[in-house]
């Protein structure tokens, strides 16, 4: 730098730097000093929700009826009835803004609820074949068995049995292959390594009705649904099982098949859906063309 000082005004600030070794740029930019930038307030985008609408976002996102599903659950569940409030994005975006995209349901504490720090979830991944589920007491487990549509993700058959029985896997699978009128060779059974999926009477089973099979990969966890931790008695286990998979089917919404339900899938009313979300969104488009900046908005396409 003092190099630098003494030869500058005999040479020029261009071969000073270059016979000191000195960034040009840099020796300009600090002369300068440092850049003010003035920040200028944003204009509001002709598209955004007016408080109104907001407020009547966060209404129905918190009422008891929605307090605990997704922003992407509640906007195709109104989609479904022909409501269109905002786009999903701006239900996420409600929420965030009003720091509110953690759980919405009220949590009760441990001096309210002793229990509620006992009461483990396991994660749910639903496959063809049995789980264990407690029973009453340490040591006795009921089997749970269920058979899914890997397209639709439907459930086509279940039962919760004391034990693990490949006479009874036989007789489920058998059960539900007669109720949906499936043709030989149209049908690949995929299960879980369990002893009952790999008996010799399912294996029989699966021959004689023209059903094709395969296992998956061995050491693979089949981890359980959100059941409870324990199960009072096998009615208890057998009535909360009616109750879970009639949500599953007919009323959880599934991101992996256009947010219809398994039911609407397997059955072939998703497309017939489909077109009543379609005209929602197209009544909704009509009305405020600019809240879509020029967009028609399409819902998911079918699977």
């Amino acid at each position: 730098d003092e190099c630098f000082a003494v030869v500058e005004p005999l040479l020029g600030t261009a071969s000073a730097c270059v016979a000191t070794g000195r960034s040009r740029a840099t020796t300009y930019r600090r002369r300068r000093g440092p850049r003010v930038t003035v920040r200028r307030p944003r204009p509001a985008p002709p598209n955004k929700l007016t408080d109104a609408e907001v407020e009547e976002i966060l209404g129905v996102l918190r009422s008891p009826r929605f307090v605990g599903a997704s922003p992407a659950q509640v906007y195709f569940t109104l989609l479904d009835e022909g409501i269109y409030l905002a786009s999903e994005s701006s239900f996420y975006r409600t929420l965030r803004a009003h720091d509110s995209t953690r759980e919405r349901r009220r949590q009760g504490s441990p001096a309210e609820d002793p229990t509620r720090a006992r009461r483990p979830r396991a994660a749910c991944r639903l496959v063809v074949g049995h789980n264990e589920t407690r029973g009453p007491q340490r040591g006795l487990y009921y089997d749970l068995y269920v058979v899914i549509d890997i397209f639709s993700r439907y459930v086509v058959a279940w039962c919760v049995a004391p034990s693990e029985d490949g006479e009874l896997a036989k007789e489920l699978i058998a059960d539900a292959v007669a109720r949906h009128r499936v043709p030989p060779g149209q049908l690949t059974i995929h299960a879980d390594r369990g002893s009952s999926m790999t008996s010799n009477p399912v294996t029989e089973l699966l021959t004689l009705l023209g059903i094709g099979r395969s296992h998956s990969r061995p050491h693979v966890s089949n981890d359980n649904p959100a059941f409870p931790e324990r199960f009072g008695s096998i009615q208890d286990a057998r009535a909360f099982c009616q109750v879970f998979f009639a949500y599953y089917n007919h009323a959880r919404l599934h991101s992996g098949i256009g947010l219809h339900t398994a039911a609407s899938v397997h059955y072939g009313t998703a497309a017939t859906i489909r077109a009543e979300r379609a005209k929602t969104l197209d009544a909704a488009y009509a009305a405020n063309p600019t809240r879509f900046r020029g967009r028609r908005p399409e819902p998911p396409k079918l699977p």
